[in-house]
């Protein structure tokens, strides 16, 4: 609706996980390369987790595009609180069919696998993004796939990616057999002031817009609000890009910002900070 109007070739700021647009701040950096080292030297288990919206998602994806031949990843992306055996989801999404094939069928046939990728000199890895919603059966189930390895070196190595309650899981007293194998964890937290800043400009940029299409004293309103959250910085951008469209507004000035966030508190299901409002 707005991109020509802007001059963009397309929306800076839509909500799908596109690596395109990831804009590393130092957090956001420090998780990448710890990834890439777990990658890199073949660690069991890699947690990291963070608040909804916080990029979680997207920096998985960016990650799956560093990846060489010499890496083969499987990503499950739906976990749900449903999964019951979680073998054949994992078999499945590193290509070992798994219909019609008992569990120690199935089970011979996913370390066959392991072993093949071994001999070829590929490492496998897992991925499970909102792992939050697996079981502690289903995080011991992994824990004991990760049994799986070679005379020196793991078969299958595991990151699992989710919201804080994924911590609350692990870290209860018959899950410690797996924490204590997790070797890197990190916490991802939302962009520091200056961070905004430089996402805001970073993905008007990358979408062929002026960075300055939206102004500081938007954008410091607009951290003040959201908390340095991703997700809640796309939401009220691409609104407030709506709204200067339909106002003929060169520019996304304080103002245009204010009016969409007031919209949002009178509307919205999803509440922004307010700190001229005390906390309940």
């Amino acid at each position: 609706m707005y991109e020509k109007f802007y001059g963009l070739r397309e929306r800076p700021f839509s909500l799908m996980p596109d690596p395109s647009f990831l804009y590393l701040g130092r957090n956001h950096q420090q998780v990448l390369t710890l990834l890439q080292y777990a990658l890199a030297h073949g660690t069991g288990f890699a947690l990291v987790t963070g608040e909804i919206g916080s990029g979680k998602t997207t920096l998985v994806r960016h990650l799956l595009t560093l990846t060489d031949a010499t890496v083969t990843v499987g990503l499950i992306s739906n976990t749900h609180h449903g999964f019951n055996a979680l073998l054949p989801w994992v078999a499945q999404c590193l290509g070992v069919p798994a219909r019609g094939r008992s569990e120690p069928e199935l089970y011979e046939a996913f370390v066959d696998h392991l072993l093949r990728e071994y001999a070829s000199g590929r490492r496998t890895v897992l991925i499970l993004d909102e792992a939050q919603n697996l079981s502690a059966h289903a995080l011991e189930e992994l824990r004991v796939l990760s049994n799986i390895n070679s005379d020196k070196d793991l078969l299958l190595q595991t990151i699992l990616v989710g919201q804080p309650e994924l911590r609350a899981t692990l870290a209860q007293p018959g899950m410690a057999q797996l924490a204590q194998r997790i070797a890197i964890e990190y916490h991802l937290g939302p962009l520091q002031r200056s961070e905004t800043h430089d996402y805001v400009r970073h993905r008007l940029a990358v979408a062929g817009g002026s960075p300055d299409l939206i102004q500081p004293e938007a954008v410091e309103l607009l951290h003040t609000r959201t908390g340095g959250v991703p997700r809640l910085i796309n939401l009220v951008c691409d609104m407030a890009l709506v709204y200067g469209f339909s106002d003929q507004k060169s520019v996304v000035d304080a103002e245009l910002v204010a009016q969409v966030l007031k919209d949002r508190a009178a509307n919205s299901l999803v509440p922004l900070h307010d700190p001229a409002r005390p906390s309940a």
